[in-house]
């Protein structure tokens, strides 16, 4: 298995510090409104990530924090009139809401900034004790001079960076691109007794002192998007290594940029979309196939016709589950034949070639293309015309779902519809037992009218949604 190490700029051989064990973080949101799509992108993408990984066997820690203290926050708070605690707490809700839906499981620890005040402090003390870190008037900052490999990720010099950045004027400061670790309260502002007085977090030194306390002083993944590499995960590096005196992260990936309709996402573009509006238009299953079919290093383009791509691409596997399941409950009964034995080992290959491009720098665009390669082939096996057995389509339907597991391509539970549907047909089916042929004709009339298509076969009556 190799990942592109955007630390390195190179493909490398992925060996965990412990063999069986991965120890990943991912940055989380800050939790002052509800996602949008480009959020959506790292946590789908590494929440395949981690799947996959657990699926090769390994047994992963997966951490992905909740910024709950920041400007942003306290500026939404003031705007709502409550708290920054409720603020957080209600968009915290609400991102739960929203990446449920798109298929995303819940990480090994969901940290929040305000419940690891003393694991922060401990930190910066750390910082101040070895140089690396001062305090003026309450407030704590990082003495970027004093790390010598600062820039090391985004690969540029300090003075480099400092030309490039939008760096805060403060005259407190020893120089322009020292960056706070702990903040002075302000009058209206949440608040924590320190060693340096009332104060809070910088927003860089919660994801230091949570993968710390979580994982360890080093860990195997460090995730996100790609705006986050610099100056984020950058100070995350210098304050975690200085602090600690080891190696922060052996693997760093970084997710492209979304564009939308090719221009990059941005609200004053207008172009800017909450994950919740994508959804009530193209639905959050079709959003997790849409970021899939990218490779996740690559830019995104958002656009009404990708997604509606992305939307009928999604049918079709539905479409081929629904004819699985119809024949491995329909099908002829009987053992499997030599034949259809040889059939389903030799849908092995497509395992093979799965494991093979995702293996290969976590390619699911090259996965997804992978499944739907074996769709062909037990679209052909698997139909009214081949008759197939029960056993053949159980074993057939087993491989494809054990892939689109991987990836989590959302299939949906079984609905009240659907039971309402399978009655509808067997109300059908009895009526035209009977020859009431206006009955059986009134039936399809109707769910044809609710866009239920009926099929009859030799093995019984097929439906699927229009």
């Amino acid at each position: 298995m190799q990942f592109y190490n955007d630390m390195t700029m190179r493909k490398e051989e992925f060996v965990p510090i412990e063999e069986g064990k991965v120890r990943m973080y991912c940055c989380g949101p800050t939790v002052y409104n509800y996602i949008h799509v480009g959020n959506a992108r790292p946590i789908i993408m590494f929440d395949v990530l981690r799947r996959y990984l657990e699926y090769r066997g390994y047994d992963v820690t997966f951490v992905q924090n909740f910024t709950d203290v920041d400007d942003k926050i306290i500026k939404r708070a003031n705007e709502e009139g409550i708290s920054s605690a409720e603020v957080a707490e209600k968009y915290i809700a609400e991102y739960w809401t929203d990446v449920k839906a798109l298929g995303v499981r819940e990480a090994t620890v969901h940290p929040k900034a305000t419940e690891n005040i003393p694991q922060i402090i401990e930190i910066i003390e750390t910082l101040i004790e070895k140089g690396y870190a001062y305090e003026k008037d309450g407030d704590v900052y990082y003495r970027t001079l004093k790390f010598a490999d600062y820039g090391k990720l985004s690969h540029q010099n300090l003075e480099e960076l400092q030309a490039g950045a939008r760096i805060e004027v403060n005259d407190i400061k020893e120089n322009p691109m020292d960056f706070a670790l702990w903040k002075a309260a302000k009058p209206g502002e949440p608040a924590w007794e320190s060693p340096w007085g009332m104060g809070r977090p910088g927003w860089h030194i919660e994801c230091s002192a949570m993968s710390n306390r979580y994982l360890g002083k080093t860990i195997d993944i460090h995730a996100g998007g790609m705006d986050l590499a610099f100056p984020h995960h950058e100070n995350e590096i210098a304050q975690s290594e200085a602090a600690n005196g080891v190696k922060f992260v052996n693997y760093w990936l970084h997710n492209g940029f979304i564009n939308v309709d090719n221009k990059k996402m941005s609200k004053s573009l207008g172009n800017f979309f909450t994950v919740r509006e994508a959804a009530a238009v193209y639905g959050y299953d079709c959003i997790r196939l849409f970021m899939l079919m990218s490779h996740y290093r690559s830019p995104l383009n958002y656009s009404a016709d990708i997604l509606e791509q992305s939307g009928n691409a999604l049918e079709r596997l539905r479409t081929a589950k629904e004819n699985l399941d119809f024949f491995a409950e329909n099908g002829r009964d009987g053992a499997l034949s030599e034949a259809d034995a040889a059939f389903i080992a030799g849908l092995g290959k497509y395992r093979d070639r799965f494991i093979e491009v995702m293996d290969d720098d976590f390619n699911t665009a090259d996965g997804v293309s992978v499944i739907f390669e074996l769709v062909r082939d037990v679209n052909a096996a698997v139909s009214p015309a081949a008759d197939p057995t029960k056993a053949l389509a159980a074993g057939c339907r087993d491989i494809f779902l054990e892939l689109c597991g991987v990836l989590g391509i959302p299939f949906g539970e079984e609905s009240s519809l659907d039971a309402e549907i399978e009655e509808m047909i067997a109300a059908r089916q009895a009526a035209r037992k009977a020859k009431n042929w206006a009955e059986a004709d009134r039936i399809r009339d109707e769910l044809k009218a609710r866009g239920i298509i009926l099929e009859d076969t030799p093995q019984g009556v097929k439906w699927h949604k229009i």
